[in-house]
């Protein structure tokens, strides 16, 4: 595939995407993953986007505004509604050298290409030696009020499935870094992005700089309760601790960042340290990421923990379209310093 270049003074934009950051600096979710794309674009020819309505609309969420303009159509395609071709396509160009980011409009159509994913783009590289350099990008999470259908958690189908990494950052910063990285590995990365993160602002960096995949971040340090959460969770555990302050109850929050490969060790170290652990998980509770994260801590730090590993996570039933059902569903800053209160034997 031959690479356009446009004139950005001709096409009316400057050579950075259209989302700006504030004046102090900070960056929205959306923001920082645009720049990503944008620099990784700059830097390497390679690198090239596909999916429905990134072009000409600017993708479901504006990511992409103003791309197709400076990039050409050529480096960011629009495709039909037909995820199982985009992943295909993906395959297939990222076998001759390419570098493709893939855009689902939300997690939840990325079923409908999970054959695709799951038999080839996961076993691709074990079964050749071929490297092969997909990233899928995909919106999750409800919250939104867009039911069952535009409102799943998708993560532990992947991260089940060996030969896939699965990303799945709560911040701006982390989302830039870590997205940058996975352009750049050779294997593929299904980069997950909770929709209750994208408005949500934050410092990122503006110089050169990625994130390692597969290293966990401690938020905030604590010494009584550990909370690990995902996603847009994490910010709900950092609120949940400072419920807690007020009870006397220290928490520390720890963020995976990434499902696949995970980083036990400091889920696990931290869990030593206070002994007590609560997971915390906006997707369903059943056979999910909350199950996997308390099986780690449970196996590996028994002998420091003072109670069981607690799980909080969606109760098991499709996303409701309805909004106080829906606020029902998933864990809360209270339900999360609740248990910890429980867990701490304070009730």
């Amino acid at each position: 595939m031959a690479t356009t270049q446009v004139d950005a003074g001709a096409a009316g934009h400057g050579a950075e995407p259209r989302g700006k950051r504030s004046e102090d600096g900070q960056a929205t979710y959306l923001i920082a993953i645009a720049e990503a794309l944008w620099e990784e674009m700059e830097r390497d020819e390679r690198v090239y986007m596909l999916g429905e309505d990134i072009g000409a609309y600017g993708g479901a969420f504006k990511v992409t505004e103003g791309f197709i303009e400076h990039f050409g159509s050529d480096r960011v395609m629009d495709t039909p509604i037909a995820e199982e071709t985009i992943v295909g396509t993906a395959i297939g160009s990222a076998m001759e050298g390419l570098r493709p980011v893939a855009e689902f409009q939300y997690a939840d159509f990325m079923t409908s290409g999970f054959d695709e994913i799951t038999t080839t783009l996961a076993r691709y590289h074990y079964r050749s030696g071929v490297p092969l350099p997909v990233v899928l990008r995909a919106p999750s999470g409800g919250g939104v009020r867009a039911s069952n259908f535009h409102s799943t958690n998708p993560e532990p189908w992947y991260a089940h499935q060996p030969g896939l990494k699965v990303v799945c950052p709560a911040f701006p910063s982390d989302a830039k870094g870590l997205l940058k990285s996975a352009i750049r590995d050779d294997n593929p990365v299904v980069f997950i992005e909770d929709k209750l993160d994208f408005r949500i602002k934050g410092l990122v960096p503006a110089d050169e700089y990625t994130l390692p995949i597969g290293v966990a971040d401690v938020k905030r340090e604590g010494a009584d309760v550990t909370l690990v959460a995902t996603s847009s969770m994490v910010r709900v555990c950092l609120d949940a601790a400072e419920l807690l302050d007020a009870e006397g109850i220290s928490a520390e929050v720890v963020d995976p960042r990434t499902l696949s490969p995970l980083d036990g060790e400091t889920l696990v170290r931290s869990a030593e340290k206070t002994g007590r652990a609560i997971v915390v998980d906006e997707g369903h509770r059943s056979y999910g990421v909350t199950a996997e994260l308390a099986a780690v801590i449970a196996e590996r730090a028994f002998y420091h923990l003072d109670a069981p590993v607690r799980r909080l996570g969606a109760m098991d039933v499709p996303v409701p379209f309805s909004p106080p059902l829906e606020d029902e569903t998933v864990p809360t800053p209270e339900t999360v310093a609740a248990a910890a209160v429980e867990l701490c034997g304070q009730t």
